[in-house]
């Protein structure tokens, strides 16, 4: 079906407290050095005590609002792509959408972890594709600091907070989704998580902690050997040859890995855009703001081919091909 959505506006927001690699050497046993090196993380943002992941999509649509002079009253659907809630009911979703004074919007929270976004735009294509909404706020926002075990060298050097917001809408004319591609293998799903009500999976018993536990090395085997066949898959469904793209935004999850994601795609990294440097892993707010990043450093041009690929806990996965149609706000 040819997709009748445009992606109209985007913005951004980080917290303001900063937790560097030197902040870190004083934590757990590492060095500057070693990080970058092993994830090319320099920084991260990290929340107040008393700021939750409402906080920052709220933040991050309101700089959507500004920036791009949106009335967003008239929104009939909030999608926000987190999983680390305020709460486990009500929704962030439901509570941004009390905090924008947006009276009459649907309101739902999408779990797909670092796939998030690009969920969250897929299914908001999909909604105002088939006629079911208009106008659309999508929002990837994390508190990752509030369930990261700060003394675990090897989870608390890659995680941070953020979020980033996009506003989709009816255009028939000249909608922004080319392709798509989704999968998942929730067989390892064991590799990556975090615990709620059960601490079983399969035949793996899990650590009942709350907090982020990662095996890193299957995570970053699956994520090297999945995501350049789902790339191929999105280009191939789109019939435009990789060569075409004029920027790759993948999950910024490490450094290293996207560089070899790179060199299987063949697809130099200079025409990659990443946030991890100085947010480190966002998980579902990477994305856009990687992209914010590239619209604010004058990279990203109007009529820019863009593949957004989204990749992690699950193990769920999700690529998109866009035509990006808005001019420098």
């Amino acid at each position: 079906m040819q997709s009748k959505a445009q992606i109209t506006a985007i913005g951004s927001y980080v917290p303001t407290g900063t937790l560097t690699n030197h902040d870190l050497e004083k934590m757990v046993e590492t060095n500057d050095e070693w990080i970058v090196q092993r994830t090319g993380i320099k920084e991260r943002r990290i929340v107040e005590p008393g700021q939750y992941t409402s906080d920052l999509a709220y933040q991050a649509a309101i700089d959507l609002k500004t920036r791009y002079n949106k009335d967003l009253a008239d929104v009939d659907m909030i999608i926000v792509c987190t999983l680390t809630p305020d709460y486990k009911t009500p929704s962030v979703a439901s509570v941004i959408q009390d905090r924008l004074g947006i009276n009459h919007a649907g309101a739902i929270d999408l779990n797909a972890a670092c796939a998030g976004f690009t969920y969250g735009l897929h299914v908001a294509n999909g909604l105002i594709t088939a006629g079911l909404n208009k106008k659309i706020l999508v929002v990837g926002a994390e508190t990752l600091s509030k369930v990261t075990d700060m003394e675990d060298r090897t989870t608390c050097i890659l995680f941070g907070d953020g979020a980033g917001a996009a506003l989709i809408e009816l255009n028939e004319e000249n909608p922004s989704f080319l392709s798509f591609h989704l999968g998942s293998e929730g067989k390892g799903g064991k590799h990556l998580y975090s615990t709620n009500l059960s601490d079983q999976m399969a035949e793996k018993e899990l650590v009942n902690s709350g907090n982020l536990v990662q095996n890193g090395r299957e995570v970053y085997k699956w994520a090297v050997s999945s995501v350049p066949k789902g790339m191929k898959q999105v280009m191939d469904n789109a019939q435009i040859p990789l060569s075409d793209v004029n920027w790759f935004i993948p999950h910024s999850a490490n450094l290293r890995m996207i560089e070899s994601i790179c060199t299987k795609s063949d697809l130099p990294i200079e025409k990659t855009l990443y946030s991890l440097v100085h947010y480190g892993n966002t998980s579902s707010a990477t994305i856009p703001l990687a992209l914010d990043l590239g619209i604010k450093a004058n990279k990203v041009k109007k009529d820019d081919l863009i593949l957004l690929y989204g990749f992690g806990g699950g193990l769920a996965q999700a690529g998109l091909l866009i035509k990006w149609g808005i001019d420098p706000a």
